[in-house]
């Protein structure tokens, strides 16, 4: 006998969906496009990672992240409630993490000069893309507090340090600073 794992349910034809919880939202809720902005992110440093499989140093660390995206999106789609040890929470040392891997990457580049515009290396360019997708994310999460939602500080706090690393990450992707594409400032007026 063929057991069949469909991949779709017909729960959510009327334009709602579940939060963790199990409470019924809006698919266009803040809390959804909050997770869903921070799955979009994950999507485009798969995409990144195509380019950067034989990077040793940067792999590793987007690999992680991935997984830490993951983490992320059950943050956000779990409403702070009493028993929170159930809870799958970014953590402080998660963002830390983040912080010394910014610092690491970023000793090896070259001082700022410039603007710099997203191109250069395709893996650069994919983490760009990536980068500004987050900042997409972590906006999202901000009007989510701002409709009186609770987001943990932590997430918050990932969110804003991971669109860093990206940008970080981006200009060690682009040869260690060699391969940076500058802005021209009123170049062509």
């Amino acid at each position: 006998m063929v057991t069949l794992n469909r991949i779709y349910t017909r729960t959510g034809d009327d334009g709602r969906t579940r939060l963790a919880t199990g409470e019924p939202v809006s698919k266009a809720g803040p809390r959804v496009e909050a997770y869903g902005a921070v799955d979009e992110t994950n999507a485009c440093i798969g995409l990144a990672r195509l380019h950067t499989a034989q990077a040793a140093e940067l792999d590793p660390m987007l690999a992680r992240i991935q997984n830490e995206l993951f983490d992320l999106g059950a943050d956000l789609s779990t409403p702070p409630r009493e028993d929170e040890a159930a809870t799958l929470r970014i953590l402080d040392t998660q963002v830390a993490r983040l912080e010394r891997e910014i610092d690491e990457l970023n000793g090896v580049l070259p001082p700022l000069q410039s603007f710099i515009l997203p191109g250069g290396t395709p893996a650069a360019a994919a983490l760009h893309l990536a980068r500004t997708v987050c900042r997409r994310a972590e906006r999202e999460a901000v009007r989510l507090m701002e409709a009186g939602e609770p987001v943990s500080g932590p997430a918050m706090r990932y969110l804003n340090r991971l669109s860093d690393f990206l940008f970080v990450a981006a200009r060690f992707a682009n040869d260690r600073g060699a391969s940076e594409v500058f802005w021209k400032s009123g170049a062509t007026r």
